[in-house]
């Protein structure tokens, strides 16, 4: 029996005259995607996408996985193709469904034929194939207001085809059609979270991960690697550009006053990544701060920061409480990574009395006894690049 995947397209449908735009792209994301899965046709009719396996290595279990985190789609369904012939639909329909009717009590049968050439309405053919499977699985009632199974139909232009309920996909609009923005990522919970919500929004990433080693070990780095691995999985693939930050912060320690010292080097990470951004044709920074979480992130010291750059800096978990971070985190599968107990350099000389409302001028005087635009030059001298999302991952030093 032929089986393919049948994609329902989100919020793309309201896209106007983008509608082809935004659509191409989820195309291409798709085949990405699916690469490495084996040979299918990914194509686009009647508002659906159609992923349809041309050989029988062509893993349709995995690929039905992947596509369900990729960002564009709102629902998706296995489904087996019939012909377009009445008999052919019911029998596809009680063979198919086999497992699902088995296991429900109710069920009722909604059909949407798109090929109008079709010699039958909806509603009989929704009459013929209910009638066929009451007579094969006698145990089924119909119940058309809350039934434990939907069969449902589809006739279209290339077959008909028989599902049960859909799965729900990702959601949001495909990644590559929001512009392209940098991620300030650690290796806590809330950075990776913020990465997903921005993909979500088609959003194209790359990652800057400030370390300071020795304070920070390798297996930190290794952490992070593994969380954006996870992001990747809805994002798609990415650069993770590590910054050397010891030096810098060694300096702000013993030249700024110490209940400043978040505020500045937040500062500094700012101006390191907007030239890294700058250089890789990002539009905008991301963090994952939360309004009032912690010292550095109430509206005085969120406005210092942002003073230091020019570039928009979006935070797409401001509004959010920690429980609903971490239910996001669960969700996405980065939870139990972000609690392993590997230091980031934001935990670095931590001050006992940070200063929560730091006035900007005040800062700005602190940091005259640093050489900003020195120190800043020396750790972009000695980026570490690594692969995200690719098949293999490689890394490279400039």
């Amino acid at each position: 029996m032929q089986e393919t995947i049948l994609i329902k397209l989100g919020e793309l449908v309201l896209k106007g005259l983008n509608r082809k735009t935004f659509e191409s792209t989820l195309l291409k994301n798709i085949r990405r995607r699916l690469s490495g899965l084996g040979d299918f046709e990914v194509k686009s009719a009647q508002s659906t996408i159609y992923v349809i396996p041309k050989t029988e290595e062509s893993d349709l279990d995995a690929a039905e996985e992947r596509i369900g985190k990729i960002f564009g789609i709102v629902s998706y369904s296995r489904a087996c193709v019939a012909e377009k012939d009445l008999a052919a639909i019911r029998e596809a329909a009680g063979e198919y469904l086999r497992d699902e009717l088995l296991d429900a009590a109710t069920f009722k049968v909604e059909t949407k034929r798109s090929d109008k050439k079709f010699p039958y309405t909806s509603p009989e053919i929704s009459e013929d194939v209910g009638a066929y499977l009451l007579e094969q699985y006698p145990h089924l009632s119909v119940n058309v207001h809350e039934p434990d199974l939907i069969v449902r139909v589809e006739v279209r232009d290339f077959g008909a085809y028989v599902h049960g309920n859909p799965r729900p996909g990702a959601g949001g609009i495909p990644v590559g059609t929001g512009g392209k923005a940098a991620i300030l990522i650690s290796g806590g919970i809330d950075s990776p979270v913020a990465a997903w919500t921005m993909a979500k929004r088609g959003v194209e990433l790359t990652a800057i991960h400030f370390a300071s080693p020795p304070y920070t070990s390798q297996r930190a780095e290794e952490k992070v690697v593994r969380l954006l691995e996870k992001v990747s999985e809805y994002s798609g693939r990415m650069e993770m550009i590590t910054v050397p930050f010891t030096h810098i912060q060694e300096e702000i320690l013993a030249k700024c006053p110490e209940e400043l010292f978040t505020i500045i080097m937040r500062r500094f990470m700012m101006r390191a990544a907007e030239k890294i951004a700058r250089k890789t044709g990002c539009q905008a920074l991301i963090t994952g701060e939360s309004l009032g979480q912690v010292a550095s992130q109430t509206i005085q010291a969120i406005a210092c920061t942002d003073a230091a750059a020019h570039l928009p800096i979006f935070r797409p978990l401001i509004g959010s409480d920690k429980a609903e971070i971490v239910a996001t985190s669960y969700k996405i599968g980065t939870y139990d990574i972000s609690i392993e107990p590997y230091e980031d350099c934001c935990t670095v000389f931590t001050p006992k009395h940070p200063r929560t409302r730091p006035i900007l001028h005040i800062v700005e005087t602190a940091e005259m006894a640093l050489d900003a635009e020195a120190l800043i030059d020396e750790c972009l001298q000695n980026l570490k690049y690594t692969k995200i999302g690719w098949r293999r991952r490689t890394d490279r030093e400039d």
